[in-house]
């Protein structure tokens, strides 16, 4: 049974050999220490994991990692072999409205001498990476970990781009606070569709300087990172630590812009109640002139025509007044 969406590409001495590997001869391909191969799966079903498994004897755990939804990010060594699983995100368009983030995941098994990646949607940044080892010879001479180095420089670098978008919208977010002519109700939007997507963003930048500590590791098991590539390594660990410093940051930030956006409706809401208390205050002299004056009792103007416009005379006097002396305290 052939499987869907299959890549591979196998190389010797830093030189590409080979474009294609069946699943057939892939555990020789595995086994080979004269070359080193990459066979990438894209898409598969649970069959075609299955076929995966028998042919290279993976560890059922790993297996069931990989088909499993939802598996957190992680790093797992065993006695010849490595497994990994991570995640490529990007912003895009996605079936939720409340998210614009796009989740893929990658699993990835590193032998002596290849490695084997599987992902369930298509992730563009593979191609990158075969460009990125076309690019640099060196990484595919020094083994498989120069392969593990590039599909994590690939995804540390997408997630890179992603902080940046979703800090340039925070800016933008920032710019709306006071800016009147914005409807309230699309800031707040915008504002919960940051926080949602950084904490779906932190869940995945954050286990990813755990997964480069622990590849680079010392380890006396068949695949370590050579001492050649530790460098490299080493400046992915700083890149994956900015970056969730950086998500980090934005949270926070998102969370005071969320707090300063209910300040400032607050604060408008104190200044409408101050607005219709100064106005009360208008209409209740005249109502307490007209309620006191419609008494049954005598008053000046009392029966008389004289009385109506004295009447008139102290509302719009008073009125005034109170108008004005709210007018100056800023009340109206």
């Amino acid at each position: 049974m052939s499987l869907p969406r299959l890549s591979s590409r196998v190389w010797k001495d830093g030189s590409v050999v080979a474009e294609s590997v069946s699943l057939e001869t892939l555990s020789d391909e595995l086994s080979n220490d004269q070359t080193l191969c990459w066979y990438d799966l894209a898409a598969p079903n649970h069959e075609d994991i299955d076929i995966l498994a028998d042919e290279l004897h993976l560890d059922f755990h790993t297996v069931e990692d990989a088909e499993a939804p939802g598996e957190r990010p992680k790093v797992t060594r065993y006695p010849d072999h490595l497994f990994l699983t991570t995640y490529a995100a990007v912003i895009g368009e996605t079936d939720d409205p409340n998210s614009r983030l796009v989740v893929s995941r990658l699993s990835v098994w590193v032998f002596a001498h290849g490695v084997v990646s599987v992902h369930r949607d298509d992730v563009p940044e593979i191609a990158d990476v075969l460009k990125r080892l076309d690019a640099n010879p060196d990484l595919v001479s020094n083994g498989p970990m120069g392969i593990v180095h590039a599909i994590l420089d690939v995804l540390v670098d997408g997630h890179f781009d992603t902080v940046q978008h979703i800090d340039d919208v925070v800016e933008d977010v920032e710019d709306q606070l006071f800016d009147d002519s914005i409807d309230t109700q699309q800031v707040q939007f915008r504002v919960y569709r940051l926080r949602k997507e950084l904490v779906q963003f932190r869940r995945i930048v954050l286990p990813m300087r755990e997964i480069v500590s622990t590849i680079s590791r010392p380890s006396r098991e068949v695949v370590a990172v050579p001492r050649v590539l530790e460098p490299y390594f080493n400046d992915l660990y700083d890149h994956s630590m900015r970056v969730s410093e950086w998500s980090d940051s934005l949270r926070d930030l998102v969370a005071t812009i969320f707090e300063t956006n209910l300040s400032i409706q607050d604060a408008k809401l104190n200044i409408v109640m101050k607005k219709l208390a100064g106005w009360a205050a208008i209409i209740a002299v005249p109502t307490l002139i007209t309620g006191w004056f419609g008494q049954n009792v005598p008053f000046l103007g009392d029966g008389r025509p004289l009385g109506l416009w004295i009447s008139i005379a102290l509302i719009v006097v008073s009125s005034v007044v109170l108008y004005l002396i709210f007018r100056k305290e800023d009340w109206i």
